[in-house]
């Protein structure tokens, strides 16, 4: 961290780290919120342009009245607590139109807006008002629909991905490895047993024994957020942490479904790639595993692995210096239903030094 920057400091105790768990994903109402932050604040943030560029009349258009919530800066709308973390649409919209007065006001309370209209929408919001929450529902409804379910797929397999790495790193390493993997600095670090974040404003949160959720994320840029109900005290906060924080992993979320899934498809029927995704099966791997495992070159393993990403089987993402492979719930239907899993060849294995 930079000298002089604010920070948030999340501390731990010794029952927080035993109480740390990872979540499929942030929700799909804080996802789709997530769009509209990043169509006015990061613009320009390159791994999330091919998604800009391939929303039919761009993302301001999807995202409507969700721009006055989205601001140019400062606190965001904790639409994680608002609308839970439900990766359904409509039971995201049913929690949110459930919100008391006493929730919208306590997390719209800080946020500031830039125009009037703006203004007299939200203080209605804040007030609870059933036809403003509608208008915001109906907003997010709507961008969900044009900026998030054309690449719906992707995203799942993509979350399925990471989440099965935070899963490797707490059976290798615990909490110090998965708090290793979940920071990017110079945006957050963990110094046991302080986890600091990059922040609009100073500020400390004490887990005080509730644990911590964390939360993989798409459509956030560089820094975590952490998102936290004061109206429940036991409530574990949740780290909505980013997962697409470089070009490679946002053109794989980004490329065109219609385009190429049909030859890759194809492509599949083989005995190595047959055998590559029942490896990957048994845990997520890296390309030099693969090709170890395959007895085949790393290239030639790379080759294997794009085609399975490709067709959405497996999915792929960097983890230091390595990149790892973990197989997407698609796969693992591909293998149950054609019985792949019992019958691929089995490769001879080759030892190394």
């Amino acid at each position: 961290m930079g000298r002089g920057a604010d920070v948030l400091r999340i501390h731990f105790t010794a029952e927080d780290l035993v109480r740390v768990r990872v979540a499929d994903s942030v929700g799909v109402m804080a996802e789709t919120y997530g769009c509209a932050v990043l169509a006015r604040q990061n613009r320009g943030a390159l791994p999330f342009r091919g998604w800009q560029n391939a929303v039919p009349g761009g993302i301001d258009a999807a995202s409507g009245p969700l721009r006055a919530l989205a601001g140019a800066g400062g606190p965001r709308l904790d639409l994680h607590t608002l609308a839970g973390g439900s990766t359904s649409v409509e039971q995201g919209a049913d929690t949110l139109m459930s919100a008391s007065r006493a929730q919208l006001r306590g997390e719209l309370e800080d946020l500031t807006f830039l125009s009037a209209p703006s203004a007299v929408w939200v203080r209605s919001l804040a007030d609870g008002d059933t036809a403003a929450k509608q208008h915001l529902v109906d907003a997010l409804t709507a961008c969900h629909r044009a900026a998030v379910a054309p690449h719906a797929r992707r995203i799942r397999a993509h979350l399925d991905g990471v989440r099965a790495g935070y899963a490797r790193a707490m059976l290798e390493g615990g909490v110090q490895r998965l708090m290793e993997a979940v920071c990017a600095p110079p945006e957050s670090c963990w110094s046991p047993p302080v986890l600091t974040i990059r922040s609009p404003r100073n500020a400390d949160v004490h887990l005080a024994g509730r644990g911590l959720v964390v939360a993989p994320t798409v459509f956030l840029w560089r820094r975590p957020i952490l998102y936290w109900n004061p109206l429940d005290e036991a409530a574990a906060p949740v780290l909505s942490v980013p997962t697409v924080r470089d070009p490679v992993t946002g053109a794989a979320l980004w490329a065109d479904e219609a385009a190429g899934d049909h030859t890759s498809l194809v492509a599949l029927v083989g005995r190595t790639r047959a055998a590559a995704l029942t490896i990957v099966t048994d845990g997520a791997c890296s390309t030099t595993e693969l090709a170890r495992h395959l007895d085949v070159s790393a290239a030639a393993a790379s080759q294997h692995t794009g085609v399975l990403r490709n067709s959405g089987l497996i999915t792929t993402r960097r983890h230091g210096p390595s990149v790892l492979h973990t197989i997407t719930e698609l796969g693992a239907e591909l293998l149950t239903t054609t019985g792949r899993r019992r019958s691929a060849p089995r490769q001879r294995h080759v030892r190394t030094p």
